[in-house]
């Protein structure tokens, strides 16, 4: 079972998609567009993995990875004790989940949260 995901930021979605189906050989394991028809939400699937894609955005930082979690509030007190920068406390999710984040020492961005995609077929 898959618990860390790469999430991947692209200035054009739809050509990040594409590139990765075409040079990688990826699949489109779901896409989630707004109501224009624009990628809100991606996951594309590799040999039985998943990475997580969407719009960069100015806030965005170079690195995200998401990580799933079984108890994200018990992830952010871990995280709050241990001193680690909270970027965004604990929030319910309008796709049901639970998700905060955080920043590493170098400026990376963590996400955490209940929220676990379904894995393709191995």
């Amino acid at each position: 079972m898959q618990n860390i995901y790469p999430v991947l930021r692209y200035r054009d979605p739809e050509a990040g998609i594409a590139w990765l189906r075409q040079v990688l050989g990826f699949t489109e394991h779901a896409v989630h567009r707004d109501e224009s028809g624009a990628v809100v939400h991606a996951e594309l699937a590799w040999q039985g993995d998943l990475v997580m894609l969407g719009a960069a955005r100015e806030d965005s930082t170079p690195t995200q990875l998401y990580l799933a979690v079984a108890d994200a509030d018990a992830a952010h007190q871990r995280a709050v004790e241990s001193g680690a920068k909270v970027t965004s406390p604990p929030t319910d999710t309008d796709y049901g989940s639970r998700d905060l984040a955080l920043e590493d020492p170098d400026g990376n961005t963590w996400f955490l949260g209940t929220y676990r995609p379904s894995e393709p077929a191995r």
